[in-house]
């Protein structure tokens, strides 16, 4: 069982191209062995559960990197290993990043969570079960999917979020990750748009947070307020 986690299949989410470019220049580098640099190819890596110990539920994972690059390893491989062990069929998302295409990383990730849907008999998975992890701008993706949803394939079951950047406002948000998503002077309109503790609704999938107190990185207020909008929302949250 053990050794099947390291059977990963790529999986293009645009094989025949995508609808918008990122516009980057420069190649995929690794800037270290685990923290992959300016993602030009949407991709995902499945780490399906085996037929006979599968649970029926999947996770879309998305890692963290300010949205300048991933930590594909930490935030994504070695929790697609844990949710594996776990009987969770797990898919570790390399989406593109936006260099000021807001747009991008959201069409990725619903693209993925599409993909998965229409896999789902053929992995074993339910399609009622596939949800969708991100940790700090990549717990912002997540909780972007969450919240910016139209229909029931690109809404996710649940969330999991990982000291996530939640809000775009200047004041308390992780400023990297702003200025790669939005641009350096977005509108208030756009600010408003992806600060995701303002777009939750009864509709918003459960979700869980985890957020250290002293968090230098990403203020934890992102996690408190998107908390307390769940819950003034009555969505069930921890």
């Amino acid at each position: 069982f053990i050794g099947a986690i390291s059977d990963q299949e790529k999986i293009l989410l645009h094989p025949n191209g995508a609808k918008e470019n990122n516009e980057l220049k420069v190649a995929e580098s690794w800037r270290d062995s685990d923290f992959l640099l300016n993602i030009s190819e949407a991709r995902m890596y499945a780490y399906i559960a085996p037929k006979e110990k599968a649970n029926g539920t999947a996770v879309v994972i998305c890692p963290g990197g300010g949205y300048g690059g991933l930590s594909v390893i930490k935030e994504g491989k070695e929790f697609a290993k844990w949710f594996n062990q776990r009987c969770v069929s797990a898919f570790v998302l390399y989406y593109r990043m936006p260099n000021g295409h807001y747009q991008i990383p959201l069409e990725d990730a619903q693209t993925a969570l599409a993909i998965v849907h229409r896999n789902a008999k053929k992995w074993n998975i339910d399609e009622h079960k596939i949800g969708i992890m991100g940790f700090s701008a990549g717990g912002h993706l997540a909780s972007t999917v969450g919240t910016h949803f139209k229909n029931a394939i690109e809404r996710p079951a649940f969330m999991i979020l990982g000291y996530p950047v939640v809000t775009m406002g200047s004041k308390y948000t992780h400023q990297g990750s702003r200025e790669n998503l939005l641009g350096k002077n977005p509108s208030e309109e756009l600010v408003k748009r992806f600060s995701n503790e303002l777009q939750v609704t009864k509709e918003t999938p459960p979700t869980f947070i985890v957020h250290a107190k002293d968090d230098r990185t990403v203020p934890i207020i992102n996690s408190e307020n998107l908390f307390k909008a769940l819950q003034n929302r009555h969505v069930l949250s921890i």
